[in-house]
């Protein structure tokens, strides 16, 4: 419903003077031996996403001991890398089929929502960096001040700011002109290869591009800087090798994630556009639309003793049921 809804008020704003109404999406590849291999390939990556980010998702609503504001977060980052992945891969997979044709509103409303679900990832990874943070250098007041109304909030602030970001973005994008070429060297209608088409001044684009990339990666990635800084720090004065594991093993997973996210973020968005590779740029793209979200979930439960026993309950009551 909200697709349908971004997608019909995008298609009201496409008269900007265009001759382009559609675009070619060229994919990963165009070497004929790659394209079965790499259909089956992230065909497999997928499905694993799917059913990982999923299960996760059904696993925190069914289990109420997972009713924490930790798995509340993951919650909303299993819901949101579901949701990205689903916007990008699926597109990608057709361009290894046949010729993948994108029209002009189409395209804009998948980089809205390439946008926003981006954005979103940046800050629910930092709320889960503070709610850690939280945990393990403030455990007395955990109750208090990571409260039900506290999480609600900091959440509505994740998916504002995505919004915020997003119409920035797709605003700007629109006001460009297509006049000549339309094939995309891309497997999506991502930002750089739809600068390089353009045939006006970019110059105001790549300007916004860099304000709201740079705010949504300095300003997350340094809030999570600075409490992991602190969470080491208190973690030192743990004198219990145990008590120190266990506060490792909790944030080990999360600092994985984040450094997927953010490096291939910093590498794609904030290295000068005349230097940089299209070709880079799709490899660099591909690890955090399509590995990260099928990582994530594996990341996250696979170490995670909770979400194994809320996995065998939930297996139990289903084979006795």
């Amino acid at each position: 419903m909200v697709y349908f809804c971004i997608f019909s008020l995008i298609s009201l704003l496409t008269s900007n003077g265009s001759s382009v109404t559609q675009f070619i999406l060229l994919g990963l590849t165009q070497q004929p031996e790659l394209q079965l291999p790499l259909f089956l390939l992230f065909l497999g990556t997928y499905m694993v996403s799917v059913v990982g980010n999923l299960g996760l998702i059904v696993l925190i609503v069914l289990n109420p001991h997972l009713h924490t504001p930790m798995y509340y977060f993951l919650f909303n980052l299993s819901f949101i890398d579901l949701c990205y992945s689903s916007v990008i891969t699926p597109r990608m997979l057709m361009s290894f089929v046949n010729q993948n044709i994108i029209s002009y509103a189409e395209c804009m409303t998948q980089l809205f929502f390439f946008c926003f679900f981006v954005i979103d990832e940046c800050y629910i990874l930092t709320s889960m960096a503070y709610d850690r943070y939280v945990a393990i250098c403030k455990p007395l007041l955990y109750k208090v001040t990571m409260s039900h109304q506290v999480c609600f909030m900091l959440m509505v602030g994740v998916y504002a700011m995505g919004f915020v970001g997003a119409m920035a973005q797709t605003g700007c994008m629109l006001r460009l002109s297509f006049c000549g070429g339309n094939i995309i060297n891309h497997y999506m209608c991502d930002i750089p290869p739809l600068l390089k088409l353009s045939c006006t001044s970019t110059s105001i684009n790549e300007l916004v591009v860099f304000i709201v990339v740079g705010v949504n990666v300095i300003v997350p990635s340094l809030t999570i800087f600075i409490s992991y800084t602190l969470i080491l720090s208190n973690i030192s004065g743990i004198h219990s090798t145990e008590g120190r594991s266990k506060a490792f093993s909790t944030c080990s997973s999360h600092i994985i994630a984040v450094s997927l996210f953010f490096g291939a973020a910093v590498f794609m968005y904030l290295t000068p556009y005349p230097t940089g590779s299209l070709d880079q740029d799709k490899v660099s793209t591909v690890f955090y639309t399509i590995v990260g979200p099928m990582i994530n979930p594996l990341i996250y439960s696979l170490r995670n003793k909770d979400v194994h026993i809320a996995l065998r309950k939930t297996l139990k009551k289903r084979l006795l049921s």
